[in-house]
């Protein structure tokens, strides 16, 4: 019989936990911006070296992608998973369109995030440690929820796809240890990202 999937108690752990670290990360974001528009002039507490800071993207027009602060985006959108989360633990069961729609909130954080890092990489110049935070989070969120929705039969396949889909589920973390290996690629050839840190780390 195939594997329905209807309790992820493995995802939804993941879940809680992921959007717990991405939404404390967007409030400490929604902080550092308070102050800065409390006290112009002065630095963010998140602002180590002309790489790693998060003033900078904050104050940018691409930190107010959508007319207001992008934290406020991930204070409000990250308690969905937390609420999701908890749900599954205590034995609720979502409809298939619900699911879509949960990962089309998610294919909209790793599109928004990777648009992000583009532009922190290529146009700002900048490492924002909350922003990576959030960015270490959604990756492997975005991959779990999809390999779910594959495996659960949300989307139609035969019972042997769901099979291999099951397997992928194991593979996730491969998949974000890729996705992280592009980004410091990036970061690396753009910003010689990693001696600048480990300068800014030990001095």
């Amino acid at each position: 019989m195939p594997q329905t999937h209807t309790h992820p108690k493995g995802l939804a752990i993941w879940l809680i936990i992921a959007a717990v670290i991405g939404w404390w990360a967007a409030f400490q974001l929604t902080l550092e911006k308070i102050f800065l528009l409390e006290h112009p002039g002065s630095s963010a507490s998140c602002d180590f070296s002309v790489l790693v800071q998060c003033g900078k993207n904050i104050e940018s027009p691409q930190g107010n992608a959508f007319g207001f602060p992008n934290p406020l985006i991930g204070v409000a959108c990250w308690v969905a998973p937390i609420v999701v989360g908890f749900a599954i633990l205590a034995g609720a069961r979502f409809a298939a369109w619900f699911w879509w729609t949960f990962w089309a909130g998610f294919v909209f954080a790793i599109g928004f995030v990777g648009w992000l890092i583009f532009q922190s990489i290529f146009v700002l110049g900048t490492l924002c440690p909350w922003c990576m935070v959030t960015w270490a989070v959604t990756i492997p969120s975005f991959f779990a929820v999809t390999v779910h929705l594959l495996r659960s039969g949300v989307v139609p396949m035969s019972a042997g796809g769901r099979r291999v889909a099951d397997r992928l589920m194991a593979w996730v973390p491969l998949m974000t240890i890729l996705g992280y290996g592009i980004v410091v690629l990036m970061a690396q050839l753009r910003l010689d990202a990693i001696p600048n840190i480990l300068q800014t780390i030990f001095g």
